[in-house]
């Protein structure tokens, strides 16, 4: 099992948070979603490795944007 952490921009509201918990719930192999409003950290879990590319496509479905750390 292993866990990620992502920065997503421009969620404001419980909608926000539900539809980018939604999208990324919906990638093969993800376990878990967990989504701080407040800071912007989603935090995925899956049984194997996490595909950052299929998490920031599933982001962007969702009308979002990860942000790289700086």
């Amino acid at each position: 099992m292993s866990t990620t952490t992502y920065t997503v921009q421009g969620m404001t509201c419980g909608h926000c948070v539900s539809s980018v918990k939604e999208e990324i719930g919906e990638v093969p192999g993800i376990t878990g979603v967990d989504v701080d409003l407040a800071t912007g950290l989603v935090t995925v879990s899956g049984e194997g490795p996490i595909s950052d590319d299929a998490i920031r496509a599933a982001v962007e479905t969702a009308g979002y944007e990860v942000v790289d750390p700086a």
